[in-house]
């Protein structure tokens, strides 16, 4: 099981690339979301995130162990999580998911508050909730990109 929750947290070991690992999980992000999103069932997205936030609670602590340390770069399962976070339910186009992408990986790499206290909660939890939180921030921060320029995004 070790080995499991390694190549998932990792996705396959995405996130051994050498340089930005966090920035090659997104863009695994961009892909469910369009696999996710084909289905055109707002339930399947709401599932999708739920299991792999618990998938990645779960990785993310064995990574932690394997790592031996507090969110390990080669965890790149929240940031697929996190991508889908930020686009959920909202009617994007492929602009519009670029544009969500790029706010998601400063958002991540900024960790507004509470996103970094977050990262200090225990095990996976921690690993997940912080760019979960992120994500939230990109969500509404998309949201009102999407108000203010009506038609650009989607």
């Amino acid at each position: 099981m070790h080995r499991v929750g390694l190549f998932i947290a990792t996705c396959g070991y995405l996130g051994y690339v050498p340089v930005a690992p966090g920035t090659f999980g997104s863009a695994a992000g961009l892909v469910a979301f369009y696999a996710v999103r084909s289905t055109g069932s707002m339930g399947v997205e709401l599932a999708a995130i739920i299991v792999l936030f618990a998938t990645g609670i779960w990785s993310g602590t064995v990574a932690e162990q394997h790592f031996g340390g507090v969110d390990p770069g080669p965890v790149v399962l929240d940031e697929v999580v996190g991508m889908l976070i930020t686009l959920a339910f909202l009617p994007v186009s492929v602009t519009g998911a670029i544009v969500g992408f790029f706010l998601f990986r400063v958002l991540d790499v900024v960790k507004p508050w509470p996103s970094a206290r977050f990262e200090r909660l225990p095990g996976g939890l921690g690993v997940m909730a912080d760019d979960g939180m992120a994500a939230l921030y990109g969500n509404l921060a998309m949201r009102g990109l999407m108000a203010i320029a009506p038609g650009w995004l989607v």
